[in-house]
């Protein structure tokens, strides 16, 4: 890699019907910054790796998040449904909780010689919170957000 700048983009699945299948965890890492040509990449891979399964993605107000071409290749996404969190409040993003742990991990005093050391420093990362299925849902908890079910669990969704 000669990149002089790379951007992270990372999502966290819960499964709201059956929490038992464990969090998942989506990592993307690009030269450069994202745009939104670059997000709705992100997100047709995030279809892919969610095997055509509703999403629901809770996202911050980043403006590439929420461009009129965002909102206009959402609009033709049956499998995605977007909610926006509040102005500056990343207290309420799990994500912002896993960065924090590579940051305070793998990266901390990190000083590689080149970027590809950040990069192998963070895939180490998510390899350690992708094997330890308890972390993802403690970035949810500190959040005071919780997951539920579309449907009670008592009823069928013919009910």
């Amino acid at each position: 890699m000669n990149w002089k700048r790379a951007s992270m983009a990372g999502a966290l699945g819960y499964h709201s019907t059956d929490p038992a299948r464990g969090p998942r965890l989506c990592f993307h890492l690009k030269p450069g910054s994202y745009d939104t040509a670059g997000l709705i990449e992100v997100l047709e891979e995030m279809k892919v790796f969610y095997r055509g399964e509703r999403v629901v993605l809770v996202w911050d107000g980043l403006s590439a998040h929420w461009s009129r071409a965002m909102r206009a290749w959402v609009a033709e996404q049956d499998w995605l449904t977007l909610e926006r969190l509040p102005a500056y409040a990343p207290e309420l993003n799990p994500v912002e909780l896993l960065w924090s742990s590579l940051k305070k991990r793998e990266l901390a005093n990190l000083a590689g010689d080149h970027l590809a050391d950040v990069a192998d420093a963070t895939e180490q990362g998510i390899l350690r919170i992708n094997h330890n299925p308890q972390l993802p849902w403690s970035f949810l908890a500190h959040t005071g957000l919780t997951i539920h079910s579309p449907h009670p669990p008592n009823l069928r969704k013919d009910q």
